[in-house]
């Protein structure tokens, strides 16, 4: 009866530690939740025919569910609008339109990034495997391409933040080349 006991009290006590563990869910859940802002960009790309990596700064405006400004400072001006399958890219007073429904592999890079910002975990599993580790005060959610047409272009794409906040997104490319954005909020909550 003892050992029933003691039984009992252990499988409880694994079911809450279980329940209490942070996952995909509860991550997605917050991400939806968060009212979108500005914030301070370094994005450091690492290319294989370069001697050292290349940096920009900049800041980045999101508003949920689907746009996201990115204006780039430094080393020069430019600024790209992803607003819902339009992309923009403005550089040297030239601008460009891309329509993403015409590029679906473009589109699922971009929908990684604009769907872990919305908090929207079934647009991410149409291209992506997800997992996730740490707790919600610091977490990292990889994905991995699924589709092969996503899969020539990029290994993997490891956002990691903390509570509904991104931190860094960090992009490695089929090819071995590399991108690191480092995000720190404007407007903190």
């Amino acid at each position: 009866m003892f050992r029933n006991l003691i039984a009992g009290v252990a499988l409880a006590s694994l079911a809450a530690t279980a329940h209490a563990a942070f996952n995909i869910d509860q991550l997605m859940a917050g991400l939806a939740q968060h009212p979108g802002g500005r914030a301070k960009f370094v994005e450091k790309r690492t290319l294989a025919v370069l001697d050292r990596p290349l940096v920009a700064t900049g800041e980045m405006t999101y508003t949920p569910p689907d746009r996201l400004e990115k204006r780039t400072l430094t080393p020069r001006p430019e600024t790209l609008v992803l607003d819902r399958d339009q992309v923009s890219i403005e550089r040297d007073k030239r601008t460009y339109t891309i329509n993403l429904a015409s590029r679906p592999e473009a589109l699922a890079f971009v929908d990684s990034i604009r769907s872990t910002l919305a908090g929207n975990r079934a647009a991410l599993e149409k291209n992506y495997t997800l997992q996730l580790a740490g707790s919600s005060e610091h977490w990292v959610l990889t994905l991995t391409p699924t589709a092969q047409r996503i899969a020539t272009l990029l290994q993997r794409i490891t956002v990691s933040g903390a509570g509904d906040q991104i931190r860094t997104i960090d992009y490695l490319l089929a090819d071995g080349d590399r991108s690191e954005l480092t995000i720190e909020p404007l407007d903190p909550r």
